[in-house]
């Protein structure tokens, strides 16, 4: 089966196995562990971040920038398609009694306009307008990357009204990869980023952090209180530093890979797509001719696995496990089916 569901389903190289067995462990509550010491610092140091902090999800990580960077009752803009408001079981209004703003931009993507608009805080009556996420890549707009200039605008507005910037940057390796925007430009347009090991870089756990060390500090204490405190932790951030190193350049063939699967779905009639807006390893497309369930299933038994993504969308996703023979047959799959109407 060729599993296109998502960048998350890989599993360990046998190099990166070998990597995880010579891993030399501590206890990381005592701040001991080696392995997540040296990643924590590494990763910091890409974005050019004062520290880091080694968490088991990025939904985690989204979780702790909101509890450090807003008070309850504050609210948070962001867009209508965000992970944080769409895959996070409304945790912001759980863990730090904010609520969210959603606004409608464009594949997934934030201006400074819509921003300016949105920010509220000025009457008695009106929530606080007390933080900016922007995700990118976009999972829902398309794995879509933001232009250099639209941050640029969002975090120079941000500054000049004194309202913090999380970049929720789970897929931020490939933004960078397809964009050609060094990380250390990422890391300078946000007061905290978080960033994803698992998905399109292939490690088992782990995602991390960054911000300066006092905003870090805090984190690692709401860490603790949501369970997050880990041990041995270095078996996983042994993984997690091994993709950053031999995995990240490998980001560009899932991005050529779903660029060519989008050109053979816009072949279809039965499909709907823009090939021109898959950027980097996610591919969205609509049936327009049967219903998702039908072409999910005929695609199934023709050896490929796709998800429904909501309506009559169907999201495929590139990830280093997934070769040019697999293209060949999500290729073949997407182009020879027929619905039954």
């Amino acid at each position: 089966m060729i599993d296109l569901r998502s960048d998350t389903v890989t599993r360990p190289t046998e190099a990166m196995r070998k990597v995880i067995s010579c891993s030399a462990v501590g206890d990381d509550m005592f701040r001991e562990d080696p392995e997540v010491n040296a990643l924590e610092e590494k990763v910091a140091s890409l974005f050019e971040k004062e520290s880091g902090l080694f968490v088991p999800s990025g939904t985690m990580g989204n979780q702790l920038a909101v509890k450090v960077l807003t008070q309850p009752g504050d609210e948070v803009i962001i867009e209508e398609k965000a992970h944080l408001f769409h895959a996070e079981t409304a945790a912001c209004s759980m863990i730090s009694g904010v609520q969210l703003y959603p606004l409608k931009g464009i594949r997934g993507m934030l201006d400074a306009d819509m921003v300016l608009k949105a920010i509220r805080g000025d009457h008695d009556w009106e929530p606080r307008t007390g933080l900016i996420s922007v995700e990118n890549t976009a999972n829902m707009g398309g794995g879509t990357c933001y232009p250099l200039d639209k941050i640029q605008e969002i975090y120079t507005l941000a500054q000049t009204v004194n309202i913090p910037v999380h970049i929720d940057g789970a897929r931020i390796w490939n933004a960078s990869i397809a964009s050609d925007i060094p990380l250390p430009v990422f890391g300078a347009l946000c007061d905290t980023i978080s960033v994803c090991f698992s998905k399109g870089l292939g490690a088992p756990v782990g995602s991390m952090l960054l911000s300066d060390s006092k905003t870090i500090e805090q984190a690692r204490r709401y860490r603790k209180v949501l369970g997050g405190g880990m041990r041995q932790a270095g078996l996983l951030a042994s993984a997690a530093s091994y993709a950053v190193d031999h995995h990240f350049p490998m980001l560009k063939e899932d991005h050529r890979r779903a660029a060519l699967l989008a050109e053979a779905v816009a072949e279809n009639d039965a499909f709907f797509i823009q090939p021109k807006h898959v950027e980097t390893n996610i591919v969205i497309f609509e049936v327009v001719k049967g219903s998702v369930d039908s072409a999910l299933k005929w695609l199934s038994d023709h050896g490929v696995a796709m998800v429904p993504f909501g309506g009559n969308t169907i999201r495929a996703t590139f990830h280093l496990e997934i070769n040019d023979q697999g293209l060949d047959m999500a290729r073949k799959a997407v182009t020879s089916y027929r619905p039954v109407l």
